[in-house]
């Protein structure tokens, strides 16, 4: 169920919860992308090598969290498996988390937004909230303007819209796929090249003693 808070100050514990539970923030328009990239840095460095230690755990609030996190956590070599693709990247939720996080960075997490949406939009039984899940999505990525539209061309957007007179599991197949694509070409790649990626994957280099 959505919640609001007042987001005229940062609150980056909350925001990795979110982020690793999936959690989705209500859009603010220029308020949120204030602190976007703040809030995607906090997580950059909450999802690196950990080497900031609590000085008084038992008082820190965060140390739950961080002890989710490290749970998490992959090694360098599991890490390393998320350059043989996407797929394998959506898999781990730590990695999920971190592209995500990535994403953020440049204003284009509605595309894994959207593709995760979809993910769960398949997974629905009931008929009835199917339909009301399948209108949303559609008014919430794929209409024009919509307020998290995704980069779709002209003949998907209109396949999607006729898929919606008869609701199925699969209506969103053809747009889920060129989202993945898009994806997959363009973010992916870059994503493997961040220092976001590189911090995970040199983790263990970065923590042995000199």
């Amino acid at each position: 169920m959505p919640f609001f808070r007042d987001l005229s100050k940062p609150q980056p514990l909350e925001f990795h919860a979110e982020m690793l539970l999936g959690v989705q923030r209500p859009h603010t328009g220029s308020l949120q992308r204030r602190h976007t990239m703040k809030e995607a840095k906090d997580m950059k460095n909450r999802l690196g090598i950990f080497r900031r230690r609590n000085e008084s755990p038992g008082a820190n609030p965060s140390g739950k969290l961080d002890k989710v996190l490290k749970s998490l956590k992959p090694t360098p070599e599991e890490a390393l498996k998320w350059g043989d693709s996407l797929e394998k990247l959506l898999l781990h939720k730590y990695g999920l988390a971190a592209f995500r996080a990535f994403l953020r960075t440049e204003f284009s997490e509605e595309n894994l937004e959207f593709w995760l949406a979809c993910e769960e939009f398949k997974k629905i039984k009931s008929q009835s909230k199917m339909v009301s899940k399948a209108k949303k999505i559609f008014a919430e990525y794929i209409a024009i303007q919509s307020c998290k539209e995704v980069n779709l061309d002209s003949y998907t957007r209109e396949h999607t819209k006729e898929n919606l007179q008869n609701i199925t599991r699969s209506c969103f197949d053809l747009a889920q796929k060129r989202i993945y694509g898009l994806m997959e070409k363009d973010s992916y790649p870059r994503f493997l090249r961040s220092d976001l990626y590189l911090d995970i994957i040199n983790q263990k280099k970065a923590s042995s003693p000199l």
